[in-house]
């Protein structure tokens, strides 16, 4: 049994925490909170987030970083993009027992353009590229929480500490399958978001089955276009930190970047949208930053452009998925077209 602090209790960190927990794993929640460390404590369920799935009896929320943190040997950072920086950095003095940093935060930083591990590393340059890692994949939360079977890829530069992580993870419902590629996984798991977003604009304008089909495929191109730009392997794209991801997240209304774009075909506007989800849509900040990656490595992204486009510059989701189908005519198999 290991003792794993991690940083959150968002849907997702509070999966984490359930699943490992049931299979006989110390885990426990951070909080920046008191009174929400008390509120989970009390209840021992997270209605907000996970409803209806009870917390393991090895399981508890605390907001002290010491009991979090000071006897574990694995931390999981799941935070939003946006406060993943400053969560570290409060941590950076409470983690002196772990030896590994597990990060399932899907998002890039809108400032730097930097993926997630980068930030983290930059925050804890003790610990070292090679004890820094990513966790992706085809992974909804209140699925997994629910004890339903799911598959994803873990990402870390040193093939011997992803072996010994995978073994923590992995359960009778959860296969991890683990990889070096640590860029392509951490791209493929933020970039799928923003093509979420447009994949829900295409259900809720009605424009039907077929062109989302061909959206969803392009949308896939466009990401490992800037994956191999920024150094990923193209391989890891069609994996499960790839095109698995992507199709459950465009195809599933359990996606919050899916109702988003929904929503707003609907004729919301996105602060309603977002107050309805009453969670953190990665895909939103990630298409910030994704535009100006494009722009500094002179990729062409119309789908990424064309989010960002609904979501920051007024434009109309019906206009911007017309006007994806009367670009210039292009080869299918050309990395430089969509």
């Amino acid at each position: 049994m290991k003792h794993i602090g991690i940083v959150g209790t968002g849907a997702w960190a509070t999966t984490l925490g359930i699943l490992l927990a049931r299979t006989g794993h110390e885990t426990v929640l951070w909080s920046r909170t008191e009174a929400r460390a008390a509120e989970l404590s009390r209840a021992r369920i997270n209605e907000r987030s996970v409803p209806g799935v009870q917390f393991p009896a090895s399981m508890s929320v605390s907001a002290s970083i010491d009991e979090c943190f000071s006897e574990s040997q694995l931390a999981i950072v799941a935070v939003p993009s946006v406060s993943v920086r400053q969560n570290v950095k409060d941590l950076s003095d409470a983690l002196s027992s772990v030896t590994s940093i597990v990060c399932a935060t899907k998002g890039i930083e809108i400032a730097s353009g930097k993926r997630m591990s980068e930030v983290i590393l930059e925050e804890l340059p003790e610990f070292g590229k090679d004890n820094i890692g990513v966790l992706s994949g085809p992974n909804l939360a209140p699925e997994i929480a629910s004890g339903k079977i799911s598959s994803a890829t873990l990402a870390f530069p040193n093939s011997n500490v992803s072996e010994s992580v995978q073994s923590i993870l992995s359960s009778d419902v959860f296969r991890i399958y683990r990889s070096q590629d640590v860029k392509g996984v951490e791209l493929g798991g933020a970039l799928k978001n923003i093509v979420a977003i447009g994949a829900g604009f295409i259900d809720g304008a009605g424009l039907g089955a077929n062109i989302k089909a061909a959206y969803v495929t392009r949308g896939l191109h466009e990401m490992t276009r800037l994956g191999v730009a920024m150094g990923a392997n193209g391989d890891t794209f069609a994996g499960l930190s790839g095109m698995g991801d992507l199709v459950v997240t465009c195809y599933s209304a359990l996606s919050r970047n899916y109702r988003l774009g929904f929503g707003l075909a609907s004729g919301k506007d996105l602060q309603s949208v977002v107050a309805d989800l009453g969670q953190t849509v990665e895909g939103a900040p990630t298409s910030q930053a994704a535009v100006r990656l494009a722009e500094q490595l002179d990729i062409d992204m119309p789908i990424t452009k064309a989010t960002h486009a609904v979501l920051f510059e007024g434009a109309s989701p019906q206009d911007v998925v017309n006007d994806l189908m009367v670009r210039t005519l292009q080869p299918e198999n050309d990395l430089q077209a969509t």
